[in-house]
């Protein structure tokens, strides 16, 4: 009688033991499979010995697979054996349906379910403990899961699947790295948060979208009188100013104002002595993205450039401080009280100059208007409208209300904008 009782605990321990053994090995699969293999790099590259051995352990995941695999299907049918013994033991000869139920219930409980979610919730405090044993056992039984890696892999291979995992899989693409840099907006300070995904938008936005219109590049025209060009230089409020002769179209070369110190002491000073201080002009086209003209002004250690269409003609100027503008924001708090494009008014609308650009009113109005083509409000509505209209004439877009307040010279001028509530209809806005 106390050899059954004695074997019977035994039995018992070797069950509980067997049982711990099988929580360990689940709960091992489901926590370095679930690792966040960036923040496993980043732990490795300084020398966490936890990554570094996880790290190594999953170059291979089919022997790491495997190895586990085998220790907890061991286990498992050990288990399932001893629990057979006990219930033996303790009822009998019980029905073998019953003890399959309970068996099941315990294992699922115990050994899978409860190590598997507790691992996927917290999958570094479990994958790199269990990764001193896992690189042990797998050294002892390297024979065992060569030869399952090589069937299972030829079965993979013969299903037409890669039996090796491509490295090009753990790349992240620009939108999965940009939902990446959306979802970490609670650890980034807000404004480095903006700078990210601005940069990652660099690619879709191209020069056209930032550049200053040609009409409203403020220039030199050398043909003026001298006295007039000086006076044009001495107020000028940029750095650099492009000089040309009678119109935009028609440019010479882009003076620095630094250079002017050298010819405003000469005693003769001539036209040609404010040229010989111009550098070359340089042309980009209008197709450019942002973040290839950003390197370009890096390699050229150029600040300015002129746009040109696909036939060369001169659409407008994009400096370094606009491509730069679109990774830090303006270099200005109010965005809408700085605008010389944008004034609201009393009512809530805004008058918006023609010629302010889609992007700009967005950025400044935190609005969504879309153009397939244009790029400036003139152009949205002129593509909508297929012709030019006449003052006072309402369109709906897409949200918003905009009516025509001006037209010159065949071009709308003024608009009047402002957003369409759900409530609100056309009559409402036209009051």
């Amino acid at each position: 009688m106390a050899e059954d009782e004695s074997s019977l605990v035994v039995l018992v321990v070797s069950f509980l033991l067997l049982l711990l053994a099988s929580a360990y090995f689940s709960g091992s699969e489901t926590g370095m499979m679930s690792l966040n293999r960036y923040r496993l790099k980043h732990l490795r590259r300084n020398h966490h010995p936890g990554a570094t051995r996880a790290s190594k352990l999953l170059e291979a995941p089919d022997k790491l697979i495997g190895v586990i695999l085998i220790g907890n299907n061991f286990v498992n049918f050990l288990a399932a054996s001893i629990a057979t013994s006990i219930a033996v033991k303790v009822l009998g000869d019980p029905a073998p349906l019953a003890t399959a139920i309970v068996l099941t219930l315990v294992v699922l409980i115990f050994g899978e379910v409860t190590p598997k979610t507790v691992a996927a919730l917290h999958p570094e405090t479990i994958a790199y403990p269990s990764s001193l044993l896992l690189i042990l056992l797998l050294k002892v039984l390297y024979p065992v899961v060569w030869i399952i890696n090589v069937v299972s892999n030829g079965l993979v291979r013969l299903l037409g699947f890669k039996s090796v995992g491509d490295d090009s899989q753990q790349q992240l693409t620009q939108q999965e790295l940009r939902t990446v840099v959306y979802e970490s907006s609670g650890r980034i300070p807000r404004r480095r948060h903006g700078m990210l995904l601005n940069i990652l938008d660099l690619e879709k936005v191209r020069v056209d979208e930032i550049m200053v219109p040609k009409n409203d590049i403020i220039g030199v025209d050398i043909d003026n009188d001298l006295k007039d060009v000086l006076d044009q230089i001495s107020s000028a409020h940029h750095t650099r100013i492009p000089v040309y002769k009678q119109h935009m179209d028609n440019l010479i070369g882009i003076l620095h104002m630094r250079s002017t110190g050298k010819f405003l002491k000469m005693e003769t000073l001539n036209k040609a002595a404010i040229l010989q201080e111009t550098t070359e002009v340089y042309y980009i086209p209008e197709s450019t993205p942002l973040h290839t003209q950003l390197f370009n002004f890096q390699k050229k250690k150029l600040r300015m450039a002129i746009v040109v269409d696909e036939f060369g003609a001169i659409k407008g100027m994009v400096t370094l401080e606009d491509i730069l503008e679109e990774i830090v924001g303006e270099f200005t708090t109010d965005l809408i009280t700085n605008s010389k494009d944008i004034h609201i008014q009393e009512d809530g609308s805004f008058l918006i100059d023609g010629f302010a650009t889609i992007r700009d009113i967005n950025r400044s109005l935190s609005w969504e208007l879309q153009a397939s083509g244009a790029k400036t409000l003139n152009g949205l509505l002129m593509e909508i409208l297929e012709s030019i209209p006449d003052s006072l004439v309402g369109i709906r877009l897409d949200g918003y209300y905009a009516e025509i307040v001006q037209v010159k010279d065949n071009v709308i001028r003024t608009v009047r904008m402002r957003p369409i509530e759900e409530k609100s209809d056309l009559t409402d806005l036209l009051r």
